[in-house]
């Protein structure tokens, strides 16, 4: 069987709030209502940029939706960006309809103010997911790769390639935030999901 999505993850681009500067364009029937497998959103969150990758836990494995990064401008306030990300967030949610989501969290920061900011990103994606209902799980980085390159302190670069072996694609050129995204949503699917091919 060929899944409706293989070869469809990279048809376009778009950028409808200035916001998005690696994100493909999601057909509207790229995950139909009626999906069996559950579908795992993945999150890297951020303020200056967020990175969030999607996967079908199919019957043979798990396999790419798409993934891509929230890049708000820069120059703007920390309410804004928030803002435009959480914007685009629920366009992703909306279209996507995940059964699951994977936040990474639990890490620590180099200073307090960005400890702060980090949490107040974690807190809108939380806010966003949960007022739908998903069901979310927070994932340590560490655990994360360790639950995708065997170790809690794999490299960047060790973390990408394997993030492609695990989904059986060729590795593809996407921002470090996307794969930690993904890494983050395989890391849930090898520790919660093994096994389950059904919503």
């Amino acid at each position: 069987m060929r899944w409706p999505w293989v070869g469809r993850e990279r048809e376009g681009y778009a950028a409808p709030l200035a916001c998005r500067t690696f994100v493909p364009m999601i057909p509207p029937d790229l995950v139909p209502e009626n999906c069996p497998w559950p579908v795992v959103l993945g999150l890297d969150p951020g303020t200056l940029c967020a990175g969030y990758g999607a996967i079908v836990v199919a019957p043979d494995g798990p396999r790419l939706l798409t993934c891509g990064i929230f890049q708000p401008p820069r120059a703007l306030p920390i309410a804004q960006r928030l803002g435009r990300i959480q914007a685009e967030l629920e366009e992703l949610l909306a279209a996507l309809r995940p059964s699951h989501v994977a936040i990474e969290g639990g890490y620590g920061a180099p200073n307090i103010k960005s400890a702060l900011r980090l949490g107040e990103a974690r807190g809108m994606m939380l806010a966003t997911c949960g007022r739908r209902g998903l069901a979310i799980v927070e994932i340590p980085p560490a655990s994360a790769k360790r639950a995708v390159v065997g170790t809690g302190s794999g490299s960047k670069e060790q973390v990408a390639a394997m993030v492609w072996r695990h989904l059986d694609r060729a590795p593809e050129e996407v921002p470090e935030d996307a794969t930690d995204a993904l890494a983050v949503a395989l890391a849930h699917v090898r520790r919660n999901l093994t096994g389950i091919a059904t919503r």
